[in-house]
C-alpha cells in the first residue's frame, strides 16, 4: 500500500494535521499495519517538497501547535491518476511459506511438521478474523479488510494441503538438485 497516496487520498476531504491523518487512517485501514506517527510526518514532508500538499497554516486547539496540510492541484491529479492505475499481478511470488519448506529439507528438518504449525497458525488467524468481522457494530471497511485477509489466509491454506501431499515428491527433488 502506498503511504504517500493513502495520506493524499486523506487530504482530498480538506486540510488536516499529522494526528488526523494518522488517525484516520487506522481507522479507515482496520486491518492494515497501523502508521507510525514518524512515518506520517515524512510522508507529509516529501509530498511537501514534491509539490503536491502546502502547508496550510497551523492550529493549536487550546493543545501544541499543529501544522495544517492540504493536497494541492498537482497532488489532486497524482492522486487520481494512481487510483486509477491498475495493480499489476505480482510477477515474481515471493512466498516465506514455501521457502521454509524448502529450507526444511535441506537442512534436514521436518517440512511437515513446519506445515502443519503453519497451518494451525493460519487457523487460529482466520478465527480471530472471523471475530473481528462478526464483531456487534462492525463497519463495512473492517469487514471488507477482514474478508481480503481470510481469503488470502484461505489460499495458503490450500497450498499447504497441496504441499503437504507432493513433498516426498518435492523432498527428492530437492534432494537430487
Amino acid at each position: 500500500m502506498s503511504t504517500r497516496h493513502v495520506l493524499l487520498g486523506l487530504l482530498a476531504t480538506g486540510p488536516s494535521h499529522g494526528y488526523d491523518l494518522k488517525r484516520r487512517h487506522d481507522e479507515r485501514f482496520p486491518q492494515a499495519r497501523p502508521l507510525a506517527y514518524g512515518q506520517v510526518y515524512t510522508t507529509l514532508q516529501r509530498l511537501v517538497r514534491d509539490g503536491l500538499a502546502e502547508v496550510e497554516g497551523t492550529d493549536s486547539d487550546g493543545g501544541p501547535e499543529r501544522t495544517m496540510y492540504r493536497s494541492t492541484d498537482q497532488g489532486a491529479d497524482e492522486l487520481s491518476r494512481w487510483a486509477g492505475e491498475i495493480a499489476p499481478p505480482a510477477p515474481f511470488v515471493t512466498n516465506e511459506i514455501f521457502a521454509k519448506v524448502v529450507v526444511a529439507i535441506l537442512a534436514g528438518g521436518d517440512p511437515a511438521a513446519y506445515l502443519n504449525a503453519q497451518r494451525a497458525a493460519h487457523m487460529e488467524r482466520m478465527r480471530e478474523l472471523t471475530a473481528v468481522k462478526a464483531a456487534q457494530g462492525a463497519d463495512l471497511a473492517t469487514v471488507l479488510s477482514a474478508d481480503y485477509a481470510l481469503n488470502h489466509l484461505d489460499a495458503d491454506l490450500r497450498w499447504m494441503s497441496t504441499t503437504a501431499a507432493r513433498l516426498t515428491t518435492l523432498t527428492a527433488e530437492v534432494d537430487a538438485a
